[in-house]
């Protein structure tokens, strides 16, 4: 493994030599208030708020090495009042003039302090090619560079503050390193784009035209009058800017805001025509009180000429940013009112850095501090794609952001650990997705629980959606012991859609908004209610092989071809678990709270025992269309009681019938070995098992089969042997997502277009792989287990071959490469699985429950383990030591809070009372 970073404290941060010198590197920065920015180590990279509000022009992750316009900062060198150039080491002379096209040389000889300049460029290589370093932890970025050929040296530390306002801040220090005093220009150049991301080729041009351009005493800003984009013609009502300071709050001297002017003819932003033919009484550059009008704009803001003596620095602060026009003036003067010198800036830097920090609320302690870097990380994921969605990061260049379904759902896995406060609120508020069909909205709006009917009448419906709402909602109150969600009331979501997306509802009109009503108004119905129509609906919607029909797709979006005949076996196992944790919750519920509960009238016949309808396709479609007449427009809103314990015995006997279904019909002997067929495709053949092209397997329809009880533990050991086989390839990260089909098979999904190895088709797909880890874990399989998790894990960390800063990217190509960092459900899931079953910290209704599933490696050469976290609202630092040193762990004795001794493995939350925190010991066994 080869690591080109090291941790330097404990909290994440990193240290990174000459980064560009690696391709396809960003680092995200954001802030709660909705900015959202990425950046490269040459500080480019785009910050945006939506899809309709990019201030830096959108990039994907092949423009991080096509596109020249960067957050620049120019060092004009002069002497004197010549405007003669000083070098390092070398005559004047002997610098060469450039041979980039770009404009003639008038003597002037400028840097960029970022490393973004043809010139830097062009010195790769040599015996001048800088130095730097790049500095970074959670939601700051420091890149430090050193030129050979110049006397300065840069440290330029960009961060989004955590404030009301939307704007990231550029600290840019300069030092002298010569032996003699040297004077320079200080320009930044930060190129605005100020418009939707549909305009980076829809009218692009046109879209400048309503650009209204003015320069104020501290920069520069765009006021464009309308937006061109998906919602039409309409009004603008922000404000892009770029602001300056220097180190004791000096606005800059002047500011050359339209691109035109600033590259001059020939130039470029890599070589400016207004840096290297630099001239003070230019006449692009404007004074406050300047406006243009229908330009594409540039915060190139010129500061005063400055002479460092040896050693000495400079210190210039760079806002960029937008806010509403109609307050846009005062927030400029609070702005920098606040931020108004070097020091209110570190300050600003200080708190954010602690604020992610105080969020990042789990540290694990392992025998590699490595590993315990790279795990801070992934427990920060999560509320990275809070924060940016499924979009918004150079490889994430698809959508227009936002989350989806799954997305919301999972998410909260992370935040009950880490964020639980809140987390309540926002299950009960995204049941209000569900339709009274079982289906669920897809465009999620920009508030908690705001579900939008679909524009463009496009009907879609993934199998698996109704999987995972209950997932996290059992793991919620396993955390908390908390049965009274199920009571909780919310209301449906109503569009046209309905009967599983086969038909529309023409009766509906927007006028009726996005609630399922009834004569009497808006219907609202129990989370338990919403929680049973998305798993007996799906237990009933089934194909030709009673089996649950695939429909648009299941957890695999590419599986997206089959949806008249393709089913998904592997997600009705999944759902057959989920029937049966669901009966044993409302069995604790109504012994615990109440035997009975209330039921929309038509909800109800779902509820009732009809087992005579089990084997038979036909019968079961048929039930389900009787249901969906029934609430296909409004429903009586009528009640019904409904004994709960009969209920369970219901849900318990469908869980049976499907496991038992699978078994008989799917378990595939091949010549590579036995496992679960887990598809059948539009042609209704089933896709796993031997052909001629050799045998095909998935690992996706290995983990639910395991994870549900669906796969006995003798199939587990035929699985395992056969995934070790056909899909486990350790130098590309581990487990496959599936072997080569050698065919595109479009009858199954887009995923067979792609080249093998890469996404959804073979690659080593890292939440298929945890999932794959933990359901190994949930079973016992403790070493299997842990063998998919850290080959993910070393993959990501060997940086020679993963090339991404430290986290758990999507995927990893069949190059090995991490794909699509940061923004990925796996974080999620692989913080769960470590805390849950690795270390064995978790809820038993409210309890504290240590049932560690630990290898011998992971522990330190004491033989101790720990982790620190929140439980119950309060600190806990659970430490595991091993008495007698062993392969395996799996259970604790002599489990001590506090120095008081606790009998078996179980603590009473009622002990868990101190706001300081908790010591917990036990012993390994």
């Amino acid at each position: 493994m080869i690591k080109k970073y090291s941790y330097t404290d404990k909290y994440g941060s990193f240290r990174m030599e000459n980064p560009e010198n690696n391709s396809y590197l960003y680092f995200p920065l954001a802030a709660e208030s909705g900015l959202k920015s990425s950046i490269t180590p040459l500080l480019g990279g785009d910050s945006k708020k939506d899809q309709n509000t990019f201030l830096l022009q959108p990039v994907s992750a092949e423009e991080l090495h096509n596109l020249k316009s960067t957050r620049n900062f120019w060092c004009i060198l002069v002497d004197g009042e010549e405007g003669i150039n000083a070098t390092v080491g070398l005559p004047i002379d002997a610098v060469a003039p450039s041979t980039t096209g770009a404009p003639s040389d008038t003597g002037v000889r400028a840097w960029s302090a970022t490393g973004a300049s043809a010139e830097t460029e062009s010195l790769r290589g040599t015996e001048l090619e800088e130095t730097s370093e790049l500095n970074a932890g959670l939601m700051w970025h420091c890149m430090s560079r050193t030129s050979k050929k110049y006397p300065l040296c840069s440290e330029i530390t960009s961060f989004v503050p955590n404030e009301e306002q939307c704007f990231e801040v550029m600290m840019v220090k300069v030092t002298n390193h010569s032996k003699e005093d040297v004077t320079f220009v200080p320009v930044s150049a930060i190129p605005l784009y100020a418009r939707s991301a549909d305009n980076i080729r829809d009218h692009r041009h046109v879209t400048s035209l309503l650009h209204r351009i003015s320069v104020n005493q501290w920069g520069m800003e765009i006021h464009p009058t309308l937006t061109f984009d998906e919602r039409g013609h309409k009004k603008n009502t922000m404000t892009y800017f770029v602001y300056g300071v220097e180190a004791q709050g000096q606005a800059p001297e002047a500011c050359c805001p339209i691109v035109e002017d600033f590259l001059g003819e020939g130039g470029s932003f890599a070589r400016p025509g207004e840096i290297y033919q630099y001239n003070e009484t230019s006449p692009v550059w404007k004074k406050a009180g300047y406006t243009e009008d229908g330009m594409e704009a540039v915060g190139a803001l010129r500061f005063a000429r400055r002479t460092l003596s040896p050693g000495e620095s400079a210190v210039y602060c760079i806002y960029m940013g937008l806010t509403q026009t109609a307050t846009a003036t005062q927030d400029r003067e609070e702005l920098i009112n606040k931020y108004h010198n070097v020091k209110a800036v570190e300050q600003a830097l200080t708190k954010t850095r602690q604020d992610w920090i105080d969020k990042t609320n789990v540290h694990y302690e392992t025998g590699d501090p490595d590993f315990n870097g790279y795990m801070y990380w992934v427990t920060f994921q999560p509320i990275l794609r809070r924060l940016f969605g499924c979009s918004f990061l150079p490889h994430h260049d698809y959508g227009k952001g936002g989350r989806g379904w799954r997305d919301l759902w999972q998410d909260c896995l992370a935040l009950l650990i880490m964020e639980p406060d809140g987390v309540r609120d926002m299950l009960v508020d995204n049941y209000g997705g569900v339709r009274i069909d079982g289906t669920n909205a897809t465009i999620i709006g920009q508030k908690q629980g705001e579900f939008v009917a679909d524009r463009n009448n496009i009907t879609r419906v993934w199998m698996d959606h109704g999987l995972w709402p209950f997932m996290t909602t059992e793991f919620y109150i396993r955390q908390t012991g908390d049965l009274g969600i199920f009571a909780e009331q919310v209301p449906y979501f109503k569009d046209r859609q309905i009967y599983r997306g086969e038909q529309k509802d023409d009766l509906w009109t927007q006028e009726q908004g996005t609630c399922q009503r009834s004569e009497n108004g808006v219907v609202q119905g129990t989370v338990l209610e919403h929680i049973l129509l998305q798993n007996i609906t799906a237990f009933y919607d089934v194909g030709e092989h009673n089996h649950i029909k695939l429909r648009g797709a299941d957890w695999n979006d590419a599986y997206d071809m089959a949806a008249e005949n393709g089913e998904s076996v592997t997600f009705t196992a999944a759902y057959a678990g989920n029937l049966e944790k669901l009966a044993e919750l409302i069995r604790k519920y109504a012994k615990e709270v109440s035997e009975t509960m209330y039921f929309q009238r038509e909800v109800c016949i779902l509820l009732e025992e009809h087992s005579d309808l089990y084997d038979s396709v036909e019968k079961k479609q048929a039930f389900l269309k009787q249901y969906y007449d029934s609430c296909s427009h409004m429903i009586s809103g009528q009640l019904q009681e409904v004994n709960l314990n009969d209920l369970a015995d219901v849900l318990q006997k469908m869980s049976d019938w499907m496991k038992e279904h699978i078994r008989k019909t799917e378990w595939v002997e091949t010549i590579d070995g036995a496992f679960y067929n887990g598809y059948y495709d539009n042609h209704k053949r089933q896709v796993e098992g031997d052909f001629e092209s050799g045998t095909r397997m998935n690992l996706t329809s290995q983990v639910f089969p395991m994870m549900s009880g669906t796969a006995t533990n003798e199939q587990i050991q035929s699985i395992v042997q056969a995934a070790d086989k056909l899909l486990y390839e350790e130098k590309k990260g581990g487990y496959k997502l599936n072997t080569n089909f050698r065919e595109m098979k479009d009858d199954m999904g887009r995923a067979f277009g792609f080249a093998y190895g890469h996404k959804e088709n073979g690659a080593v797909f890292s939440h298929m792989t945890v999932m794959y880890g933990n359901a190994l874990y949930r079973r016992g399989f403790i070493k299997e287990g842990y063998k998919a998790l850290i080959a993910l894990y070393n993959q990501a960390a060997d940086f020679e071959t993963s090339r991404i800063y430290p986290g758990l990217p999507e995927y990893f190509s069949n190059k090995g490469r991490g794909m699509y960092h940061y923004l990925t459900g796996s974080a999620s899931w692989l913080m769960m699985t470590f805390v849950t079953e690795v270390f064995g910290v978790r809820g038993e209704f409210g309890d504290l429950l240590l049932k560690p599933k630990l290898v011998d490696e992971q522990l330190d050469q004491d033989g101790c383990i720990g982790i620190r976290l929140v439980f119950s609202g309060v600190p806990v630092h659970v430490v595991y030591r091993a008495g007698t040193r062993s392969d395996v762990y799996t259970g604790v004795v002599n489990v001590r809070i506090d120095g008081k001794e606790v009998e078996g493995d179980l603590i009473d939350k009622n002990m868990l009372t101190n706001p300081e925190g908790h010591e917990i010991t036990a012993e390994l066994v």
